[in-house]
């Protein structure tokens, strides 16, 4: 194989690589491609690449051919099947009581095979629902269960910062986010303003909290005292982006610049000194 080509699949935000020797395929095609659902329509989005320029852990899946008018047209038709086979699936989860909130409901190019995709904050036991479905759809069928943040990053949405959600074009990682990043950010614990729109806490804590890690070691600790114009201040908080420290007395309080409190921290010698490495205090010595 000759080229690597980037595509991409209706509804999703990430692209995939694949290779191919067919010079006809550019930027802008739709080629047929085989994944882990199965067969599967996407379109090319960004120019093809010589293979031996790039450098590729894992091996990459050749495309199977530029798709045909009739892909398009069996693609189109498989998304209205789908919206029918939703309305199915939806009826019989409430008739036989079941917590599932479809997401999303896919066939494969072929048609032989359809992939529910679901959200459920519990373990379900749909055995009964297959049955039924296999029944009336006479295919294949697969039942994905996902999380709140991958609802999120499927359905799309806004946060509160007024842009759209991080998950849907910058994260994929679903790891959990605790609270300890928050106090690390040293924000009010207030569970309903620090979580996004799928109820979790909002990953922004995950991307801001190295940078709150390393910037907080230029400031001193809380509760330090100093000396500032005849009056003992404490330090009682500060803003990190800001670096403006919030310094408590008796009857007055004091925002200064960061700079300004290091100095005289410094002259009252309380201002953390930077630990040596054991290491290389033995090899100075030695």
């Amino acid at each position: 194989m000759n080229y690597c080509i980037s595509v991409k699949f209706e509804d999703t935000r990430k692209a995939y690589f694949f290779q191919t020797d067919d010079e006809s395929i550019d930027l802008g095609s739709f080629v047929v491609v085989e994944t882990v659902v199965g067969l599967e329509l996407g379109k090319v989005v960004a120019p093809k690449k010589g293979i031996s320029t790039l450098n590729f852990d894992k091996e990459i899946k050749p495309i199977i051919r530029k798709a045909t008018k009739k892909d398009l047209l069996t693609y189109k038709n498989n998304k209205a099947s789908a919206k029918q086979a939703a309305e199915i699936f939806e009826k019989h989860t409430k008739e036989l009581n079941l917590d599932m909130k479809l997401v999303k409901t896919e066939y494969t190019l072929d048609h032989e095979k359809i992939l529910f995709t679901y959200f459920s904050e519990a373990r379900i036991d749909f055995r009964e629902l297959l049955k039924r479905l296999a029944s009336i759809l006479k295919c294949r069928i697969e039942l994905r269960q996902i999380v709140a943040r991958e609802r999120a990053m499927l359905v799309g949405g806004y946060g509160v910062c007024g842009l759209p959600l991080c998950c849907t074009y910058m994260y994929s990682n679903q790891e959990g986010i605790s609270l300890n990043k928050a106090k690390n950010q040293m924000l009010t614990i207030n569970i309903p303003k620090l979580s996004g729109v799928c109820g979790k806490l909002m990953c922004c804590l995950k991307y801001e909290d190295d940078y709150y890690t390393e910037e907080k070691k230029q400031f001193p600790p809380i509760n330090t005292t100093f000396k500032y114009n005849g009056v003992e201040l404490k330090v009682s908080s500060y803003n990190v982006l800001t670096k403006v420290i919030k310094c408590v007395g008796e009857d007055v309080v004091e925002f200064l610049p960061l700079e300004e409190v290091k100095k005289y921290v410094k002259q009252s010698g309380k201002f953390p000194q930077k630990k040596q490495n054991p290491q290389k205090q033995i090899n100075k010595n030695a």
